[in-house]
């Protein structure tokens, strides 16, 4: 599904190179539970935008579900991000005007859907999230746990294919930091693809394949996680 072959992003700051992604080629097939760990600088956040579509490499070739997507114009590929690729992340990103509804409603009304179309399914996105009751409220009215519920439902109402998550836990507490991995999970029983990026070791335990960075490099790739019990 997601295939990278020898990916590089290189930046210049001043008179140095930085390489931010070296010589990554990673394969991802549909419906897995990935987590990116790795320290601050080793090139996880970059690696996950550059799979969101968000950054482009310097040097290698990014296949989504066969597509060449490096070869695609900043329009295609918002295109296909807009309707392959959800995200979720740790500063929720709500818009603070738009109460929860309308926040969960944007991606469908920036793709032109009707607005009898749309309110449906936004009312049972955030039914199934738990939010039913806070719909018309706005960001500022909600707790992290509850911000964070609505951007998961506004990351997953186009129904993508993928699902995206840098950090998705860290400004939240224990209890609501755990709603939100089960919510997370739940998808993933549910067939989308899940990739998580966390500083977290015990987070990204839980993910079935664990990835490592270090230095811009693809340090470590292995398989585990809870379910496994050999």
């Amino acid at each position: 599904m997601i295939e990278l072959s020898h990916i590089d992003r290189h930046f210049q700051v001043g008179d140095q190179l930085v390489k931010a992604l070296d010589d990554v080629t990673l394969h991802i097939g549909a419906g897995e539970y990935v987590s990116i760990m790795g320290p601050s600088g080793s090139g996880k956040s970059t690696l996950l935008n550059l799979i969101g579509l968000l950054d482009r490499p310097t040097a290698g070739r990014y296949r989504l579900e066969g597509t060449d997507v490096t070869a695609l114009s900043d329009v295609e590929q918002a295109r296909v991000r807009n309707s392959q690729i959800g995200f979720v992340f740790q500063m929720f990103h709500l818009v603070p005007r738009l109460t929860a509804a309308e926040n969960v409603e944007l991606p469908l009304l920036l793709a032109g859907m009707a607005a009898e179309e749309r309110r449906p399914r936004v009312d049972a996105a955030l039914e199934a999230l738990g939010m039913a009751d806070r719909a018309h409220h706005k960001p500022e009215q909600l707790s992290g746990g509850q911000r964070q519920r609505v951007a998961i439902a506004r990351a997953t109402i186009t129904e993508p294919r993928v699902l995206l998550a840098d950090e998705p836990t860290g400004n939240l507490d224990h209890k609501s930091g755990g709603d939100v991995i089960a919510i997370l999970e739940g998808l993933v029983d549910a067939g989308i693809t899940l990739i998580m990026v966390t500083h977290d070791p015990a987070m990204g335990g839980r993910a079935r394949r664990q990835l490592k960075m270090m230095d811009g490099r693809l340090a470590s790739d292995e398989t585990g996680g809870p379910d496994d019990t050999a």
